[in-house]
């Protein structure tokens, strides 16, 4: 008899009641597929054990921590398919010694990030938060005091230059705005596809009347804008972060909001997640707050979900996913022979050799 491809789903995908709060992620497709049963982890917590992940050859994680005590000796587990593109909490080095491939959903999150961050650059542009208050508390007169800045012939600049960076100036460019990027990995030719002039982060930072972060978490860029790079920002320009909190020194980032020295800033992510709700930065009426959720809607759920399911499937069936992190995997001895053990139960025509 076929041995079953077991994948357990991270509980944080559930409600309090038992139902999935993202909607429809495409679990559907994981029903049709044969030989393969799913089922959510009987227990959370912010950090998966071993215990937890022993039983499954694949997980689909949304936050839970995957540290290097998670994958050691999981001699079934084939596959990590993270729900989205950052992999900060995820020890991939572990992974790549103990034979799992990691991916990543870029497909399912691109357009919808993009367009969160063209939602905050509008809100911030329009003072949207402080106008919304002056409506609800019926004191109109205070209009004039809150002008908003308009977007024809300013500067955008993107800190990042991949999935979100370009699929941001792509939404943007019917604004009408000079559009500046800064990515020591990207080319010329890359930013003039997307109508951008790459140049160092100084120059940027010190030109840009928005500045977007759209850069991953790493040793390189923890802390990207600190006191010295925030103090390169016009008095009137503004800061908007949707990619991870840590790349932007928050104590500096209150400093220079709360006197004046950067106009206002939009902020999806913070340093500490959840954020306390007596951070100082909270306290500033130049600021927009969103619980690390903007970007999500249908779209990013059903994206990001057939995207991690296909993965699943891909490694079921003894194939090489696409959107993998740890390359290196790839020459993973022990990952080539539980890639190869798997292709066996699709016939002698599937397995590694295929791939």
């Amino acid at each position: 008899m076929q041995e079953v491809f077991r994948v357990g789903l991270t509980r944080d995908f559930l409600r309090e009641d038992g139902t999935i709060g993202w909607g429809d992620i495409g679990l559907g497709t994981l029903d049709d597929a044969k030989g393969v049963e799913w089922e959510f982890l009987p227990e959370g917590g912010q950090v998966l054990t071993a215990e937890q992940v022993r039983p499954y050859d694949a997980l689909i994680v949304l936050s839970p921590r995957v540290a290097a005590a998670t994958v050691e000796g999981a001699d079934r587990l084939s596959l990590i398919a993270r729900f989205g593109v950052g992999y900060d909490t995820v020890d991939v080095g572990a992974c790549t010694r103990n034979g799992v491939i990691l991916t990543i959903t870029p497909d399912g999150v691109r357009r919808p990030v993009a367009a969160s961050i063209l939602t905050l650059l509008l809100a911030l542009g329009h003072r949207l938060q402080i106008k919304d208050r002056i409506a609800r508390s019926g004191n109109w007169e205070e209009r004039l005091e809150y002008m908003g800045t308009g977007f024809t012939g300013k500067t955008l600049g993107s800190v990042g230059l991949g999935n979100f960076g370009r699929e941001m100036f792509t939404l943007a460019r019917p604004l009408d705005m000079h559009h500046l990027a800064y990515d020591p990995y990207a080319t010329l030719e890359m930013a003039a596809d997307v109508g951008a002039d790459l140049v160092d982060l100084e120059e940027l930072l010190g030109a840009s009347d928005f500045v977007a972060i759209n850069c991953a978490l790493t040793p390189e860029t923890h802390h990207l804008l600190d006191a010295g790079r925030l103090a390169l920002m016009k008095r009137s320009a503004f800061v908007i972060n949707t990619a991870r909190g840590q790349i932007i020194d928050q104590a500096s980032l209150t400093e220079a909001l709360r006197e004046g020295r950067i106009a206002g800033a939009a902020l999806d992510v913070f340093e500490e997640e959840p954020a306390a709700p007596d951070d100082p930065i909270f306290s500033l009426l130049n600021v927009i707050a969103t619980p690390h959720a903007l970007a999500w809607t249908d779209e990013l759920a059903l994206g990001n979900g057939r995207s991690a399911c296909e993965s699943v499937l891909d490694v079921a069936a003894g194939r090489v996913p696409k959107n993998v992190v740890n390359q290196d995997v790839l020459d993973n001895a022990l990952f080539r022979e539980k890639l190869s053990r798997l292709g066996e139960r699709e016939g002698p025509e599937a397995g590694w050799d295929q791939v």
